[in-house]
């Protein structure tokens, strides 16, 4: 794996990630926001959280490996979307700075448990489509706007 094929599929999965918060999330009242659902895990806000929560441990572990897996967040810790979206906005920076120095090299270094670091990088862009599909869902049952997300409409510049 080519470490600029990975940053070409992370440009797809932050415009995704910010379309689904400016098109979807930010319409919402706190109430749509919090509202227990039962789907997946959750309210928008739980989903939310889960997501930046998986990014930043394996992100973490992908820039230290022996630093182990912190214990999951408690989405109760982010009670409004702005303090959400602020920690969010961080852990994508440290992507991305991360993304910005990766090499070929280092892409295709073992991981952990018979993995490669691309690997890692590749379950953690699918994970968050699985998400962001199952968000999209409650969104569209709250009477949010919604909007598909497939890969190829930001290839065509449509996302």
């Amino acid at each position: 794996m080519h470490a600029e094929d990975i940053r070409i599929l992370y440009g797809y999965h932050f415009v995704a990630n910010r379309k689904l918060w400016d098109t979807s999330i930010v319409p919402l009242t706190d109430e749509q926001f919090l509202q227990p659902l039962d789907y997946s895990i959750g309210s928008i806000r739980n989903q939310v959280v889960h997501l930046m929560d998986i990014e930043e441990g394996w992100f973490g572990g992908l820039r230290e490996p022996a630093a182990g897996r912190a214990p999951f967040k408690n989405p109760e810790a982010w009670p409004t979307r702005e303090k959400i979206r602020a920690d969010w906005d961080v852990v994508e920076a440290d992507i991305r700075t991360y993304l910005a120095g990766l090499t070929d090299e280092e892409c295709n270094q073992p991981f952990a448990e018979g993995m490669r670091k691309w690997q890692v990088m590749m379950h953690v862009l699918n994970h968050a489509t699985d998400h962001r599909a199952q968000t999209l869902a409650m969104l569209h049952s709250l009477g949010a706007p919604t909007f598909a997300q497939d890969m190829v409409y930001h290839f065509w510049g449509k996302l």
